[in-house]
């Protein structure tokens, strides 16, 4: 038997057999993941040719650097890209996969950009 999972992310099991979970599963996501990801979004939009979008990246990604990012300003910047790109963000796109990561980065803040991406 052959399984072909594309990119994902969040919590990730894999289990021979049954399994049961009591109290919810948490992921979090490192600033350095989500540093990484603002990178490749950023890389992603400029490869659409979308570089005024691309800046938004780049700016979420400078915020990122800084000793305490201001989660507000990222989640606001997010929620601009994902509404320009909203046509090109399918799942299996480059952009969507970054998009996601960032947002779930996010927690709850990133609940207007999954919604603009129908998650």
């Amino acid at each position: 038997m052959v399984f072909n999972i594309g990119s994902q992310q969040g919590a990730i099991n894999n289990v021979a057999g049954d399994q049961t979970i009591h109290g919810g599963q948490h992921v979090s996501f490192t600033t350095a993941e989500a540093l990484a990801s603002a990178g490749e979004l950023a890389r992603a939009l400029r490869e659409l040719g979308l570089t005024e979008t691309a800046r938004e990246a780049d700016n979420v990604e400078r915020e990122l650097k800084q000793h305490t990012p201001n989660r507000e300003r990222i989640a606001a910047r997010l929620t601009r890209i994902a509404q320009t790109v909203t046509a090109v963000a399918a799942a299996g796109s480059a952009v969507h996969g970054p998009l996601v990561a960032l947002a779930r980065w996010l927690g709850a803040l990133g609940s207007p950009v999954l919604r603009v991406l129908g998650l």
